[in-house]
C-alpha cells in the first residue's frame, strides 16, 4: 500500500469532497463551545464548521430517540434552533449530513494514523462503527439513492482498489472492476449484519474475519469446489 498520505487523499479525491480537518484536530458538538486545538494552540472553528457540527449534534441525538427516516430537514434545525436555509446553505438533504458525519470523523482518524497498514486502516474502521453502533445501525437501515450503505461502498472500494492493486495488476479492466465491486459488497453487507447483530463479535474480531475472507482461506479449503458437479442432485446434465 502506498504512503497514507497519498491514500487520503485517494478518498478525498473519490469522495468528491474537501477534508475539513486537521491531522491532530478534535472537536466538541457544541456549537456554543466549538473550538479547534492543534498542538498547545487552541483558536475558535470557522462558523461553517460550527455550525455542520451543530447539526450533525442535532441529529445523532435526534436518532437516539427514533428511525433515521422519522427524522426530517425540519426536526433537525428545530433541535439545534436554526433556520431550513442554513442547512441547505451546507448540505443537500440529511443523507449528505450522515455522510458528512463519516466522512470528517473516519478521516480523522486515518489522518492521525498515516502511516498504518492496509488492514490496521480496516481494524480502525470497525473500531469507528463499534464506537459509534448506535447511530451507523440506524443510518444503514435506510437504502437507495442518496443512502449512507451507498456512500460507505464508495469508500470501500477505494479502499480495496489501493490493497488489490498489484494483485489485480494482471486482470483485465473489467473483470478487476467485478472483483473489487464483488468484495466492496461483501464488505458492506458484513458490517450491516454485524451492527444488527444483538449480540455482536468485537470489532477486532470482525476486522480479523474480513481480512481472512478478503485474503482468501488456507489453501485447501475450497479445492473440492473444483470437483463439484455443476448439476443439482438427481440431474446429470443431460437435456430431457
Amino acid at each position: 500500500m502506498g504512503h497514507r498520505a497519498d491514500f487520503v487523499q485517494k478518498i478525498c479525491r473519490e469522495a468528491g469532497r474537501t477534508v475539513e480537518i486537521c491531522a491532530d484536530s478534535w472537536y466538541c458538538n457544541s456549537s456554543v463551545n466549538a473550538i479547534a486545538k492543534t498542538g498547545e494552540e487552541a483558536v475558535p472553528l470557522a462558523d461553517s464548521n460550527i455550525t455542520k457540527r451543530a447539526l450533525a449534534a442535532a441529529l445523532r441525538e435526534l436518532l437516539k430517540e427514533r428511525p433515521f427516516a422519522q427524522i426530517s430537514v425540519t426536526d433537525i434545525c428545530e433541535r439545534c434552533e436554526m433556520n431550513r436555509k442554513s442547512f441547505y446553505y451546507h448540505f443537500r438533504d440529511k443523507y449528505d449530513l450522515v455522510n458528512w458525519i463519516y466522512y470528517t470523523e473516519f478521516l480523522a482518524v486515518l489522518r492521525r494514523r498515516e502511516d498504518a497498514a492496509g488492514w490496521e486502516v480496516l481494524r480502525d474502521l470497525c473500531l469507528y462503527f463499534e464506537e459509534n453502533r448506535e447511530f451507523y445501525r440506524k443510518t444503514f437501515e435506510v437504502e437507495g439513492q442518496n443512502s449512507f450503505a451507498d456512500y460507505f461502498r464508495e469508500i470501500v472500494v477505494v479502499i480495496l482498489d489501493d490493497d488489490f492493486e498489484e494483485a489485480l495488476a494482471a486482470e483485465e479492466p473489467e473483470a478487476a472492476r467485478f472483483y473489487l465491486s464483488f468484495y466492496a459488497d461483501a464488505v458492506v453487507a458484513a458490517v450491516k449484519r454485524w451492527l444488527e447483530d444483538r449480540d455482536p463479535v468485537s470489532a477486532e474480531t470482525l476486522a480479523a474475519r474480513l481480512r481472512r475472507c478478503l485474503t482468501g482461506f488456507e489453501p485447501g479449503t475450497v479445492d473440492h469446489l473444483d470437483e463439484a458437479p455443476l448439476d443439482p442432485p438427481g440431474r446429470t446434465g443431460q437435456p430431457l
